[in-house]
């Protein structure tokens, strides 16, 4: 059995160490592709920017040439219709005072709407674009001089926005992708939960069924039956009795993993006080120094399936004992109504060590433990007990030194939500 879990968290470890490369190659992947994307996106708005700012350019010595010359007739029109009313990019421009005098394919602004908001609004946006783009004067004669201000094109704006979507894109895709890995990575922890918990029904089988074969025959042995080992002999069998009826429970855990329990309104303190017993009758094992203890709330019944409860309070309380010291270890668990009133809270408290800080949202993963020989399962089957199968919650409430407090929260008996 112990190579067989072995194998198992070995084959874990691979497939996250695997999945972790994965997923960092295409991260990396995705990143280089999208700094690609930017990096051209920005490279094709920049020359964009150069062209306009050249077409600018012409478009002032042809607005200059068409106000200074002294031709007239087809060509002087033909330069106003075919490049200064037709430029597409916005244009304000204004005097030496700094007057907007014309405009053009300023967005919401008509070129003859010259009221005072009007005028206000596009010394604004001819400042913007003075700040980003400079300015282009127009000589009018010796003295007169007028100012163009450009923005950008309609095209250039919308190229702009590009890098942004682009990394929203990007980010969302991510997004999808890390749900879509954590989906697929529980669903293969399910597939492995639900096999190894089969396979661990089926070993114990063979030995629970050699064990009852035992105990009967014990039981009904003429030979064994000197009144002078009866009593030794009667203890020797009740002793084995619970530790089959032990391996019965613990052969049925194992055999409701992956399948949906049933929950059936059930005493709660019953159940902990079991649990408690359970591991007093131990605990000259865990060490003769510590204490347990169970506080009773008045609390209501909840819906439980008490074997897989059962074990979920069994881990916690395990690994209580195994962090106190042996002389001085204190645990102690306790129930109470919620703030609430529709749910039952459970806390196990000890004065073990302290859980690091690093390790505190890890600790109810697969495959990972503080302890040197731990196999990780303990706590991320507690937490799959009690979430997924009984919609409660369990955390780590707080450790320090001195105080480490695990907590669960059940939903009691016709509560609604």
């Amino acid at each position: 059995m112990a190579k067989r879990w072995r194998l198992f968290r070995g084959t874990s470890d691979l497939y996250i160490g695997k999945s972790t490369l994965f997923k960092s190659f295409l991260l990396v992947g995705v990143a280089a592709i999208s700094a690609t994307f930017i990096w051209y996106t920005l490279t094709v708005i920049d020359q964009l920017k150069r062209d306009t700012r050249s077409q600018v350019g012409k478009y002032v010595m042809l607005w200059q040439f068409a106000a200074n010359t002294n031709i007239s007739g087809p060509e002087l029109q033909f330069i106003f219709d075919s490049i200064i009313v037709k430029a597409t990019f916005p244009i304000i421009v204004v005097d030496n005072d700094r007057i907007p005098r014309h405009w053009r394919n300023i967005h919401g602004i008509e070129p003859t709407d010259t009221t005072s908001a009007t005028i206000a609004l596009l010394k604004e946006e001819g400042e913007e674009m003075r700040r980003e783009n400079g300015e282009f004067p127009i000589h009018f004669g010796e003295n007169y001089v007028n100012y163009l201000y450009y923005g950008n094109p309609e095209l250039v704006e919308r190229l702009q926005m590009m890098p942004f979507v682009e990394i929203g894109l990007v980010l969302a895709f991510m997004l999808v992708g890390v749900i879509g890995f954590q989906n697929i990575r529980r669903s293969e922890e399910r597939l492995i939960w639900v096999g190894m918990a089969k396979e661990t029904a089926h070993q114990l089988g063979t030995p629970i069924s050699s064990l009852m074969g035992w105990t009967e025959m014990l039981a009904s042995d003429d030979r064994l039956c000197d009144p002078d080992n009866k009593k030794a002999l009667a203890e020797t069998i009740e002793n084995m009795s619970v530790d089959i009826e032990r391996l019965h429970r613990v052969a049925n855990r194992f055999g409701q993993i992956g399948s949906v329990p049933e929950l059936t309104p059930s005493d709660l303190n019953r159940t902990i006080r079991d649990t408690v017993t359970y591991f007093k009758r131990r605990l000259p094992f865990e060490g003769k120094g510590i204490q347990l203890t169970f506080t009773e709330g008045p609390i209501p019944h909840v819906p439980l399936n008490t074997e897989l409860f059962s074990w979920a309070l069994e881990n916690l309380v395990k690994n209580a004992l195994q962090a106190v010291d042996a002389r001085t270890g204190r645990v102690s668990l306790s129930t109470a109504l919620g703030a609430n009133g529709r749910t039952v809270v459970v806390e196990i408290a000890y004065n073990g060590s302290v859980i690091p800080a690093a390790a505190v949202r890890k600790i109810f993963r697969p495959g990972f433990s503080t302890k040197k020989r731990g196999w990780g399962m303990g706590l991320t089957l507690v937490k799959r007990i009690i979430e997924e199968y009984h919609a409660g919650i369990v955390l780590l409430l707080r450790s320090k030194p001195g105080e480490t407090v695990f907590q669960m929260e059940l939903p009691v008996v016709n509560s609604k939500g």
